[in-house]
């Protein structure tokens, strides 16, 4: 099979490609602090065809012996993403070649990929990576009663991703995840939502996960929030504090929802932001 060229970054050592399992549609009422049109109009002057329509990322890392896959998509969840597998065939990776899954967290775009049809792993030689405030927030059965009926889907879900992966998961407490690649706590979209560092030879890359579901307005207004974040004025601030950095330190970032490209650039431009993806 051919190999199909994906977008990619060197940092140092390390190999960065943005893999695609699709999208999933949703509706900007979801938007806290933005009235809906306002946020159509940002999406319409940003060329964004489908207003609704956000797209899934993962990210495969290859450096220093390992084959890393950072999130695992929709898989087809609620007929959202499901592309991974495909699209890493494309990129000449087959499951059995992944020997490190880092998760950004488990709500079901992230983690849906790790199961197949039957509800069996995706990838069962690799080692499942989180942060363990996100393991038991998902395993707590008391927020599993409080939770609403959507919610609730999501809550098995998850459990049922950690069940098939509990004999190779690993919890961290140090941000040092794997050499060369540090966690980084970015709280308020859920209890353990994380972003990993990859750095080497004087370069880096942060991938931020969920800081923004729709680049082209939160990164505009990171004061707007989405319904699936678990506590939305955190993960706002959380949001406006990171695109300070990002931006200041002129830092290469890659992010699950971000566009097909992958990576990009936050500017400042006078009081706001803006993405300037890379080629």
């Amino acid at each position: 099979m051919n190999k199909i060229k994906f977008p990619g970054q060197q940092i140092g050592e390390f190999s960065i490609t943005a893999i695609s399992d699709g999208y999933l549609s949703t509706s900007l009422d979801l938007l806290s602090n933005i009235d809906s049109m306002e946020a159509s109009k940002l999406q319409q002057d940003a060329g964004v065809s489908d207003p609704s329509s956000i797209h899934i990322n993962c990210y495969l890392v290859r450096g220093r012996g390992r084959t890393i896959l950072i999130d695992a998509g929709a898989g087809g969840f609620k007929q959202w993403g499901g592309k991974l597998i495909a699209n890493l065939a494309l990129a000449g990776v087959e499951p059995s070649d992944i020997d490190t899954i880092l998760l950004t967290h488990a709500h079901p775009d992230h983690v849906g990929g790790l199961l197949d049809s039957s509800g069996k792993a995706v990838f069962p030689d690799a080692e499942l990576v989180v942060h363990p405030r996100e393991v038991s927030f998902w395993k707590d059965d008391g927020n599993l009663s409080r939770a609403s009926e959507r919610a609730r889907g999501n809550f098995l879900f998850a459990r049922k991703v950690f069940d098939q992966y509990r004999e190779k998961m690993r919890t961290f407490t140090d941000s040092d995840v794997l050499p060369g690649i540090r966690a980084m706590s970015l709280p308020g979209h859920t209890a353990g939502h994380s972003g990993y560092r990859i750095e080497s030879d004087g370069h880096s890359l942060l991938v931020w996960g969920d800081i923004v579901h729709f680049p082209q307005i939160q990164i505009a207004r990171p004061d707007v929030s989405i319904a699936f974040d678990q506590d939305p004025i955190l993960s706002a601030e959380t949001r406006s504090r990171l695109l300070d950095v990002v931006s200041s330190d002129k830092l290469l970032i890659a992010g699950m929802h971000l566009g097909e490209l992958g990576f990009g650039h936050v500017k400042r431009k006078g009081t706001r932001y803006e993405i300037s993806y890379e080629a």
